[in-house]
């Protein structure tokens, strides 16, 4: 009798973890006025790319991205705009266009960024390095609900350390649009 029933409840916790694989992660996006509860709660974290599997998002433009994050996720957690009103200046290294950031299945953490402005294929995807394996289920995820998303109309900023220019990047009237401009009224570097 306690074969059998030690048979059973392997049985069950073996069904259990395969069932497990094969669900799909629970992907959800830091608002902008949680960004600092999320920096507190993975301040130790090692960030790594490992794990993001080249796919078919790689290969589309940037700025066509983001429309269907706008339309997935809604507005970025952090833009440039962010960065320089917390900052009161724009370091090179921190001179992105947008950033997404997500906690998967409420203990994860992961960042969707755009380091390149408009100018590129594909976005930065980084996660804990603890969590490697998990990745690849992770971006799949993500790209399912992109794929499944229709573009949605957003306008952002971008300053190009390169080229010395801002830049306003915009998906509106269905057109997307990378005008050069001078620096925006409303951003105020000290």
């Amino acid at each position: 009798m306690k074969r059998i029933l030690f048979f059973f409840i392997m049985m069950v916790m073996i069904s259990t973890a395969a069932q497990a694989q094969f669900e799909e992660p629970v992907i959800k996006k830091v608002s902008n006025e949680d960004r600092a509860d999320f920096q507190r709660q993975f301040a130790d974290i090692k960030w790594t790319g490992q794990g993001f599997r080249f796919n078919e998002l790689d290969r589309m433009p940037a700025i066509e991205i983001r429309a269907v994050l706008q339309s997935a996720y809604g507005d970025p957690t952090q833009t440039v705009e962010d960065i320089i009103e917390k900052d009161g200046y724009l370091r090179d290294g921190k001179s992105i266009q947008f950033e997404y950031w997500f906690i998967i299945d409420g203990y994860i953490p992961m960042m969707v960024l755009d380091l390149e402005g408009p100018f590129d294929n594909g976005l930065v995807y980084v996660g804990a390095s603890r969590y490697v394996d998990l990745m690849p289920a992770v971006k799949r995820t993500l790209t399912k609900e992109l794929r499944e998303a229709s573009p949605k109309e957003y306008v952002d900023y971008f300053y190009s350390p390169e080229r010395g220019q801002w830049f306003k990047v915009s998906y509106e009237s269905g057109e997307y649009k990378k005008e050069e401009i001078k620096k925006p009224s409303h951003i105020n570097i000290k």
